[in-house]
């Protein structure tokens, strides 16, 4: 499903986030402008649950967030029971899988908390990426791709990423299963900047999170048939075209290995 975005607010005791789940379509920055237009969303934090989506179009919502200075991290949110009523919460067990990385990247400050998934992969032309090997490619197909892959490369440094993320990622081809980054990888990387957990983590008895987590169901497929055809809005005329960072090299259901 296309990404949606929505404010949650946990009442006077811990401040509000943005969710943000699902997949980068061409109408996702827009999107984000409509909602973020009657809020103050400065130094706000933003939960993310994606598999991905358009090269660009991920870039182009990253340097928003990033001109907002957001705090980003993964997760679930969920609603948990507490003496007071009902209140959301953010749980583990999320997945932030291809350029959702990047979105990752793009906080000013970045939480990566211990029980989710952050996995990687090559960009690849969307409506093949599926039968990637039985497919053929032209000239301008190479084109592409490569020229996605360096505006790519400019937002990972410009985000602060190390090209160790870019190696990570690029060196897993769509046949093959996503790889998981460790934790190890997560720093070199420079995904996140703080061993800090969010007000919003902070302010959660363990015991209703971890009731909340159990309630959590897996996602069953996380795997892309068909993507959209994508414009950005910023690019020039003629480049109509984008390459697709969707997760066509496993499914959430199995176990990730790092």
């Amino acid at each position: 499903m296309p990404m949606r975005f929505v404010w949650n607010d946990c009442g006077v005791d811990c401040p509000g986030w943005i969710s943000a789940i699902g997949v980068v379509t061409s109408d996702t920055p827009r999107d984000f402008d409509e909602f973020s237009r009657s809020r103050n969303l400065t130094n706000a934090a933003i939960v993310l649950d994606s598999s991905g989506g358009s090269v660009n179009d991920s870039i182009a919502l990253g340097r928003r967030w990033r001109k907002l200075g957001l705090l980003t991290t993964v997760g679930t949110t969920v609603e948990i029971r507490t003496p007071v009523g009902e209140r959301p919460a953010v749980v583990p067990g999320a997945y932030c899988e291809s350029m959702c990385v990047f979105l990752l990247l793009s906080g000013k400050t970045r939480y990566v908390p211990d029980g989710v998934y952050v996995r990687v992969h090559q960009i690849w032309m969307g409506d093949r990426a599926e039968n990637a090997r039985a497919s053929t490619y032209s000239a301008q197909d190479m084109m592409i791709v490569e020229r996605d892959i360096g505006r790519l490369a400019k937002f990972t440094f410009d985000m602060g990423g190390t090209g160790d993320l870019l190696l990570l990622a690029l060196n897993v081809p769509p046949w093959e299963e996503l790889h998981t980054l460790s934790r190890a990888e997560l720093q070199l990387s420079n995904l996140y900047t703080t061993d800090a957990a969010p007000d919003m983590l902070l302010a959660l008895e363990p015991q209703a999170v971890s009731a909340a987590a159990a309630k959590v169901k897996p996602l069953q497929d996380r795997l892309v048939s068909e993507a959209p055809s994508l414009v950005p809005e910023s690019l020039p005329v003629g480049t109509h075209k984008t390459a697709q960072a969707l997760p066509t090299g496993g499914s959430a259901t199995k176990t990730p290995q790092n």
